[in-house]
Formats: C-alpha cells, sequence, structure tokens
C-alpha cells in the first residue's frame, strides 16, 4: 500500500527533519493569520530551504489574491499551493495556469451532499483534499481536529485520487485507511502536542502506525 502523507503546519526545522525523515510525501506550511500554525513568509521560505527535494512543499492559503500568490511562488518556491477557502472551479484553474505549479482545493463535508462539489473542481484541480466541516464557532477551515462520517466517502468515484483530513491520529488512521481508501492522508492536529505545536513523539507514533499498516497490507 503506497499512501501520500502530508504533514500540515510544520514551523520548526526539528519538526521538518521528523516528518521528512519517517518518509512524508508532502510538508505543508500555512499562512492565515487566524491559525496558531500561521507562518510569515520570510520563515517559511528559510525553513522551505530545508526540505530540498526530499519532500514536496505546500503552501497552505485562504482566499489569497494575485500579489500574494505571486508573493508565495517567488519567495517560497512551493510545489504545491492549497486552496482552503471559497475559491471556485474558475479561481482554481485561474490560479494553476498563471503559476504552472500544482492546486490542491479543500472542500469541507459533514453530509452526503457536500460530495457533490467534488465534481466541479475535479477538472480545474491537481488533487481534491476532503476535510471535516469547521465546527460552530471555529474561525479555522482547518486544522479543527474533528472528523467526518468517512463511510459517506463509499460513493465517490473510486478512480478519484483524493487526500483525506480531519481530525486523524495515530489512533484512527488505520481505521480511516481501511474505510475511506484514499489516496493520500494530510494530518496537522493530529501530531500536536497544543494548537500549533508539533510533538515529535507523536509525529513518530503516527509514522510507526502508517508502517504498522504497510506491513498488514503485505500479509
Amino acid at each position: 500500500m503506497t499512501l501520500d502523507i502530508k504533514i500540515c503546519g510544520l514551523k520548526t526545522p526539528k519538526a521538518i527533519d521528523a516528518v521528512v525523515s519517517r518518509g512524508a510525501t508532502h510538508v505543508g506550511f500555512i499562512h492565515f493569520a487566524k491559525s496558531p500554525r500561521h507562518l510569515d513568509i520570510g520563515p517559511m521560505a528559510g525553513l522551505r530551504d530545508l526540505i530540498g527535494t526530499r519532500a514536496e512543499a505546500v503552501v497552505v492559503t485562504v482566499d489569497p489574491d494575485d500579489a500574494l500568490i505571486a508573493q508565495l511562488c517567488d519567495e517560497v518556491r512551493p510545489d504545491w499551493l492549497q486552496l482552503h477557502g471559497r475559491e471556485t472551479p474558475e479561481r482554481v484553474a485561474e490560479i494553476k495556469e498563471r503559476t504552472g505549479l500544482k492546486v490542491m482545493k479543500a472542500l469541507p463535508v459533514s453530509e452526503a451532499a457536500d460530495l457533490s462539489a467534488v465534481e466541479a473542481y475535479r477538472p480545474a484541480a491537481d488533487r481534491i483534499l476532503l476535510d471535516s466541516k469547521r465546527p460552530k464557532g471555529s474561525a479555522l477551515p482547518g486544522g479543527n481536529g474533528v472528523s467526518f462520517d468517512w463511510t459517506l466517502l463509499a460513493r465517490l468515484d473510486p478512480k478519484l485520487s483524493y487526500m483525506l483530513s480531519g481530525g486523524i491520529d495515530a489512533d484512527n488512521v488505520a481505521e480511516a485507511v481501511r474505510i475511506a481508501r484514499p489516496g493520500g492522508i494530510d494530518i496537522s492536529s493530529g501530531v500536536e502536542s497544543a494548537p500549533g505545536v508539533k510533538d515529535i513523539v507523536r509525529i513518530h507514533a503516527f509514522f510507526d502506525a502508517l508502517d504498522e499498516i504497510a506491513v498488514a497490507a503485505n500479509l
């Protein structure tokens, strides 16, 4: 079993080294001022240099304007832009064409009807990320540490390779993979000791759980 693994909201060299050494395929940086995982562009660019070609760098933004996109591309040089706001399919396609980068579009899910948006965004985005809808009162479009009913995803086109996010950690990642069969897992709060504070022990526990999944799949 091959899964893309994205660890998001990284802010320190130590955390980056931990996730990359364990085989993360994608490293996510967040540029959204309301998030406890927010990074300014200067520090983000410095951390991006530490990744090199060991993993793909993803910058997560929320409804970015053209000026911000240009600055992120010029200074951070990400491999991916992840759009986590209310961007339309047309806006997603425009950003992809403008930057030449791969684009991931996050879609919030809480009920079956929410999955109807997938087909509209599928032609525009390189990948879809399915995340839990924000809880009432939260200002964050993601990273809230809550999951949704993964059995809803059985109705998706089995050819759709998407990433799954929302409330995943070392304890439930095997269940998430078994039920949803995603092409990738995106995790942030599930490897934190506090909002925005990555925990190296939890990072290793998460990757240990992934190793167990891989071993079981080969039996």
